[in-house]
């Protein structure tokens, strides 16, 4: 796949619960290639290069899956804005916290409709990590109707 096929790809499988950069991937798959990781395939059109991962790359990811997985990294734009709640107007927070109701309401319910989409194709697995992206939003809702607005 090419960068671009990986991004869409990691999109729909992860995006609901790990956000990455186009940037990211087209900056790590040289230093893949250059570890043995991945090796690069025929230039296609408009000089797209695409990548295939090597035996030596699926040993790295199994090793990868072994690993602990440290902690999660929270960081939430909405609740840094609202720790400074006190220097917004009302009229800022009430805009703060319309967008993030919307963003969370859309968020929630395509997470909810990948994760019925997995489930019906036999995957578990991915079912169970959008759970998690649906279980997320649903707790930024509720913390957001507590939420102080002065």
């Amino acid at each position: 796949m090419t960068g671009g096929q990986l991004m869409a790809a990691a999109e729909r499988r992860l995006g609901p619960y790990w956000s990455m950069t186009r940037s990211q991937v087209y900056r790590e798959l040289p230093v893949l290639a250059e570890m043995g990781y991945v090796r690069l395939g025929k230039p296609g059109p408009r000089s797209s290069q695409p990548y295939a991962i090597t035996a030596s790359g699926k040993r790295a990811f199994t090793r990868w899956l072994a690993e602990s997985p440290g902690r999660d990294a929270l960081r939430n734009p909405v609740a840094l804005r609202v720790a400074f709640g006190q220097q917004h107007s009302g009229d800022q927070l009430q805009t703060l916290y319309t967008h993030a109701n919307q963003y969370h309401s859309e968020a929630m319910a395509m997470a909810k409709e990948q994760a019925k989409e997995a489930k019906k194709n036999g995957d578990p697995f991915g079912a169970a990590a959008l759970e998690f992206a649906v279980a997320y939003h649903k707790a930024a809702l509720s913390w957001l109707k507590a939420a102080p607005t002065s």
